[in-house]
């Protein structure tokens, strides 16, 4: 039982990137989903969350700018960034709120100003 994220890279400020976390196992459908980040020499934070009945929550920082959504057929959890900031640099990790927590491994985005 795994999370594989995938869609970090460089951008450039303004730019969109689209971040895909697939899981393995049809039991993540009923659970809430989401991403955090860390940027360097900062603390974990949540960036977004989709529950099983796709209501979402996101920081505010990211509010209007960022997307989540979940495809249950395929078992993944996508986050479409749009009007990135270099504020928004971080290693971003997804995960699936079981009992404990399971983490996939973390996928670098870099925006540069």
């Amino acid at each position: 039982v795994q999370l594989q994220a995938s869609g970090g890279g460089l951008v450039q400020a303004g730019g969109s990137l689209r971040l895909s976390c697939a899981a393995s196992g049809s039991l993540f459908n009923i659970n809430t989903r989401g991403w955090y980040r860390q940027a360097p020499g900062k603390q974990r934070e949540l960036v977004a969350s989709i529950t099983s009945g796709a209501m979402t929550n996101y920081a505010d920082s990211v509010k209007g700018r960022f997307t989540i959504s979940r495809d249950n057929a395929k078992n993944t959890v996508y986050l479409q960034m749009n009007s990135l900031e270099p504020e928004d640099t971080a290693v971003y990790y997804c995960y699936v709120a079981l009992s404990p927590w399971m983490w996939g491994r973390g996928t670098l985005v870099t925006v540069s100003s």
